[in-house]
């Protein structure tokens, strides 16, 4: 009897002391410790502020029923040299990947063979929300390049709707058209001017977002006014 108690006493020692030295070993080590903790704020993940507030403004302007109002979201405009294409198809596939999926046209992929090549182009253009120019020293010396350029500087002038994508080219080698626009450099980095692109166009469609409830308000503010029958309430009581 006495030989089983002074076992069970060592048993609950051993115990005991395996459990201090594994606090203490956690105690040590900060980050085994933060993992194996069982608060709930330590299974949280945080982002800034700012990052999820345009992920959000994203999401709402590319739901938006404005956007699908046009076939495309960016025309993508390039000279037919081969490392402009390899440079258009890699914004291409950079724009319509996950998660903003965005619609483009590029022209070696989405004309139709036999269409008239300046049907085909002028139809894209006004199907489309941005025009992306890729502006390189092939693009200044093709003839439909400059072709298309002048469509589109002509149906919106100075608008946000454009945007030259310079490459390989010193500013006072682009057109003569563009050099009132802001411009974005493709030759340093080009993944943050792709990423500028889709900025843009998330900026455009709040823009037309906004104009589009400013109109719905100004419509009901002026109908407010009116009877059932469209007639001024004051001319109805007089």
């Amino acid at each position: 009897m006495h030989g089983w108690f002074q076992k069970l006493l060592k048993s609950r020692a051993t115990t005991q002391h395996e459990q201090e030295a594994k606090a203490l070993k956690n105690s040590k080590n900060p980050v085994s410790s933060a993992l194996t903790s069982s608060s709930p704020t330590s299974s949280l993940h945080y982002s800034s502020p700012g990052a999820t507030s345009f992920t959000q403004r994203q999401q709402f302007a590319l739901k938006s029923e404005l956007r699908w109002k046009r076939k495309y979201d960016v025309f993508v405009c390039h000279s037919a040299a081969h490392h402009d294409i390899e440079e258009a198809t890699r914004l291409v596939s950079f724009l319509e990947a996950s998660p903003c999926s965005l619609r483009c046209f590029l022209w070696q992929r989405d004309t139709c063979p036999g269409g008239a090549i300046s049907t085909e182009f002028c139809e894209a253009v006004q199907n489309s929300h941005l025009r992306a120019l890729l502006i390189t020293p092939s693009f200044v010396q093709d003839d439909w390049c400059n072709y298309m350029m002048h469509q589109a500087v002509a149906e919106g002038p100075m608008s946000r709707r454009m945007i030259p994508l310079v490459k390989n080219l010193s500013l006072s080698q682009c057109p003569k058209e563009l050099k009132f626009y802001y411009y974005i450099d493709l030759s340093r980095d080009p993944d943050r001017g792709y990423t500028l692109v889709i900025k843009t166009l998330i900026s455009y469609l709040e823009d037309l977002l906004k104009n589009e409830m400013e109109l719905s308000c100004s419509m009901d503010s002026s109908n407010s006014g009116l009877d059932e029958e469209g007639s001024p309430l004051k001319n109805k009581l007089t």
